[in-house]
């Protein structure tokens, strides 16, 4: 039988193992058919899915064009400045159906700021089939509408408030107030406010709400010897839940003694104050009066509450003070702070080249008088003072020939009438009722406030409380020569002395843009 012969075996090469792959439905391109879903390529993946489905392209936002703010939906009115992270967040949730897919990232697209619209770019990842994430970057449109938002809407409107804080002082002038109002904006006291009424004696806050009021008192009880009351009237009342709506209102004093004033103590009360003599001159006004004696330079302090017990007026104001020439003064060498005292002879302005008379007193102004000075004081000497207390210190055994024949309180500088000062101050927007004030009030007003400033330019310790800035520049115009501006400064110079006290630059602070606030030099 034949024997084939033997066949040698021939080793097969090892094929390598490719994936299946498929035809794409939509454009017939080869995909890996392990892996792809719904038989689409990539290129078809993005065309044909939409992960941004069901998400708006347009929406709309509301403002309040008077305090800019915004509103977050349902109720609630937030403060974001333009193309801000928190106005972003804002638009963010208008969206619906947003919190379903992953967002990558957003971002504002610049539009015109009167265009009204606000454009935000939007990046979105999602997974479109299984082993699929898709990402995608579209655009929303934001029309921005006008609505006035509730708290706008009251402080237009008579009769809004829920709350309102009186605050009165009963003196002939405003420089308490011009005082109490620097603080006020510097610690800005009054952003909830809603309306600010200047009234014959101080001012009123109106709040729209009670605690914002409260507020408000509790800043005042802590800068000024103040005296507060407390008053509630019942508007509505619902007999069904008994839920009931109060108009409450506060009432503040100020104390009525300032600075600078001559104050005549109760013999008792200025035992009871270290001993200190009961003719007096106040020098400051903190939480307590700051009394000085001006013949020992002993200082005493009388407390809201010991004042409030036994109230009493000061003797006189800065209105009756009178001016003086220096005509010899020499230090005795006590000295506590910033007061020295001195012994001094000055004659009344007035009755320089009428008459000889001068006067001998003790003063606490050694430091900064020389002879030939001019300086403000009380003439004592023939003066009828209607006040109790300086009635029974002239009737005193121990204190009746203590009364000095003159007083000195402060050194007088020759001043322009009109004075360009490289400074300025805020003041608030007050509202003036429905009469304004007459001519010789405003007269008057203008001369408290031209005085306040004086005093701020004189008393270092009392401007380091408040916010000074720097007085904007005032353009010129361009037909004027410079040969006429450098002949005004110089008849500046020439007008004021060089003693005149200025404040430096470096106290100053750079201007800004409030909304609260106006300008006033």
């Amino acid at each position: 039988m034949e024997i084939d012969t033997p066949i040698p075996l021939v080793h097969r090469t090892q094929i390598p193992h490719t994936s299946a792959t498929i035809l794409c439905c939509n454009c017939g391109a080869e995909i890996d058919g392990t892996t792809s879903a719904g038989a689409l390529c990539n290129d078809c993946v993005k065309v044909t899915v939409d992960i941004s489905e069901g998400i708006q392209r347009e929406a709309t936002i509301h403002t309040c064009r008077d305090c800019e703010r915004w509103l977050q939906p349902p109720h609630q009115w937030i403060t974001a400045a333009p193309e801000s992270r928190e106005l972003l967040a804002l638009c963010l949730r208008k969206l619906r159906a947003l919190s379903k897919v992953r967002i990558i990232d957003a971002s504002f697209i610049w539009t015109e700021p009167h265009s009204k619209r606000i454009k935000v770019k939007i990046t979105l990842q999602q997974e479109a089939f299984e082993g699929t994430i898709l990402q995608q970057t579209f655009e929303v449109e934001y029309i921005v509408a006008s609505q006035q938002c509730p708290d706008c809407a009251k402080s237009f409107t008579a009769n809004t408030w829920r709350a309102v804080v009186q605050v009165r002082q009963k003196v002939p002038h405003k420089r308490t107030f011009l005082y109490l109002e620097q603080l006020i904006l510097k610690h800005s006291a009054h952003k909830d406010t809603i309306n600010i009424k200047e009234t014959k004696d101080g001012l009123d806050f109106f709040y729209s709400q009670r605690n914002h009021a409260e507020k408000f008192v509790d800043f005042l009880t802590s800068v000024a010897p103040v005296r507060t009351k407390k008053s509630q009237e019942l508007i509505s009342m619902d007999i069904h839940t008994s839920t009931k709506s109060y108009k409450f209102t506060f009432s503040v004093e100020l104390v009525p003694i300032c600075k600078d004033d001559l104050v005549c103590l109760p013999i008792k009360l200025a035992k009871q104050a270290g001993n200190i003599a009961p003719l007096t001159l106040c020098y400051r006004v903190g939480t307590s009066i700051n009394l000085l004696d001006p013949n020992t330079l002993q200082t005493s302090d009388i407390s809201t509450p010991i004042y409030w017990r036994s109230p009493f007026n000061g003797l006189a104001d800065v209105r009756d003070l009178v001016e003086f020439v220096v005509m010899d003064i020499e230090p005795t060498g006590v000295q506590k702070g910033r007061f020295l005292l001195a012994e001094a002879t000055v004659a009344r302005a007035s009755d320089l080249g009428n008459n000889e008379n001068t006067y001998f007193t003790r003063t606490h102004l050694g430091g900064v008088l020389n002879p030939g000075d001019s300086v403000m004081g009380y003439h004592l000497t023939g003066t009828n003072f209607n006040n109790p207390q300086f009635e029974a210190l002239e009737e005193s055994n121990a204190h009746s020939s203590t009364i000095p024949d003159v007083i000195l309180v402060k050194k007088h500088y020759e001043r322009k009438k009109k004075k360009s000062r490289n400074w300025r101050l805020k003041r608030m927007n007050k509202d003036e009722g429905e009469m304004l004030p007459r001519k010789q009030d405003q007269t008057r007003m203008d001369e408290d406030y031209e005085q306040f400033l004086r005093d701020v330019e004189e008393d270092e310790e009392l401007r380091s409380t408040m916010a000074l800035y720097k007085a904007q520049q005032i353009k010129k115009d361009k037909d004027r020569m410079e040969g006429v501006e450098t002949a005004s400064a110089a008849e500046t110079e020439e007008t004021e002395g060089d003693d005149v006290p200025k404040i430096n630059m470096e106290e100053l602070l750079d201007e800004f843009e409030g909304l609260d606030v106006d300008d006033d030099q």
